[in-house]
């Protein structure tokens, strides 16, 4: 009887998965990195937030708000609740994040939505870069594909337009590769 009740309370413990914890980038090309911790409950928040989605298009909508949601969590436990939007409105604050802290922290977020399953019509690819010819700027986002039959559409979530715990920006690649997005 003792043993059973082991097994059965081992078994139950064993499905409930734990905390999430993921490493956010700071203080521009990652030259900080801040560990941070996702509660289920949070998780669980964001989770029933993406299965409302009933179609790809609501799913990106709900993915952006998601991002924002998770970086302000993790700016309750870091220095990037300082991050403004863009490089220049945060100064020299400690938490300030570039491009490629915000691409390649998304991408880890995003990565964690997916192995949970969350993401039921996209999946998770490489940070994309855009570049300007003429002027030395270079810009990393984020990318999602559309799970579709035939040529899938790709997306940059970009939570480099705004500040810290705001909606996430979502674009076609296309648009975003041609310079689409705020002006920060």
């Amino acid at each position: 009887m003792l043993r059973a009740l082991f097994v059965v309370l081992f078994a139950l413990a064993s499905a409930v998965q734990a905390d999430e914890r993921v490493r956010i980038c700071h203080g521009y090309g990652c030259l900080t990195e801040a560990d941070v911790r996702f509660s289920e409950g949070q998780l669980g928040e964001v989770r029933r937030m993406l299965l409302a989605a009933v179609d790809a298009a609501e799913e990106r909508k709900i993915i952006g708000e998601a991002i924002g949601r998770l970086y302000r969590w993790a700016g309750e436990q870091s220095d990037i609740h300082n991050d403004r939007a863009g490089n220049y409105d945060d100064g020299y604050v400690s938490g300030r994040m570039d491009c490629i802290d915000h691409s390649t922290s998304t991408t880890r977020l995003l990565r964690v939505l997916e192995a949970r399953g969350y993401l039921r019509w996209h999946r998770v690819l490489e940070p994309e870069v855009r570049s300007a010819a003429l002027i030395f700027y270079t810009h990393y986002s984020a990318l999602i594909e559309e799970k579709t039959e035939g040529e899938a559409a790709r997306f940059v979530v970009d939570s480099w337009f705004v500040n810290n715990g705001e909606a996430a920006v979502i674009l076609p690649l296309d648009a975003w590769k041609k310079g689409a997005g705020p002006d920060v």
